[in-house]
């Protein structure tokens, strides 16, 4: 007896998802050793997903080196942190190569706040001090806990996470990503500082609070 067939339409769903899925972990994979960007190139009407490539024999080992992380970011702000971001953006040579790093200064009991990446996964290295950290699901379930000097912690792509700096001393970590631009979004920025800005009262009604409250908190963060 012959096996069944599956039908050709469920066939073609399948091969679709066998397809997307090494797209669904992060940046399209590349064709070619590398794509070195070039961001003069943007002047004119050529554009991708992401930048475009540099000549080859235009291309230096100086397009795939960078001293960005190397020092510490400016702690002195409301919330004690900063980031420093080693993305396409500040290093041509990662561009189509589907990675980027961070360093996160933390000042003493700072506060990375609660963000999104909506094109990466996060992996998150602690150099120097303890953070407590965590991220909600889609299902509003907190995983959250202390990640100490040499340990790992992993935030899976899109969801609202934080860090924070549980001790009295300055900490610093190093977090990696699987594109070249994973993008962060602030939650505070999102709701109390876009341009132009969401409705008052759409905000009180969601966060069922006093629209002075939502002005008050607005006044906070302005549209950069």
């Amino acid at each position: 007896m012959a096996p069944k067939q599956l039908p050709a339409v469920l066939l073609a769903a399948c091969a679709l998802l066998a397809l997307a899925a090494p797209l669904l972990a992060g940046d399209p994979d590349m064709l070619q050793d590398f794509c070195v960007a070039d961001y003069k190139s943007l002047d004119g009407p050529l554009r991708m997903n992401g930048f475009p490539c540099k000549r080859p024999e235009n291309v230096t080992a100086d397009d795939f080196f960078s001293t960005a992380l190397a020092l510490p970011g400016n702690t002195g702000n409301p919330v004690g942190s900063a980031v420093t971001a080693a993305n396409v953006e500040k290093l041509p040579g990662l561009n189509t190569l589907g990675v980027s790093m961070s360093r996160v200064d933390y000042a003493p009991w700072g506060l990375n706040p609660p963000h999104t990446h909506p094109r990466a996964t996060e992996i998150i290295y602690v150099l120097e001090g303890s953070l407590d950290v965590g991220f909600v699901t889609t299902a509003g379930k907190l995983f959250a806990r202390t990640v100490c000097k040499g340990e790992l912690f992993v935030f899976p792509r899109g969801l609202v996470h934080y860090q924070k700096n549980n001790g009295g001393v300055p900490a610093m970590a190093i977090s990696a990503f699987n594109s070249q631009l994973p993008g962060t979004q602030s939650l505070a920025m999102a709701m109390f500082g876009s341009s132009p800005p969401v409705p008052t009262d759409v905000l009180a009604r969601a966060l069922q609070i006093d629209g002075g409250l939502v002005e008050a908190i607005k006044s906070k963060f302005p549209p950069k």
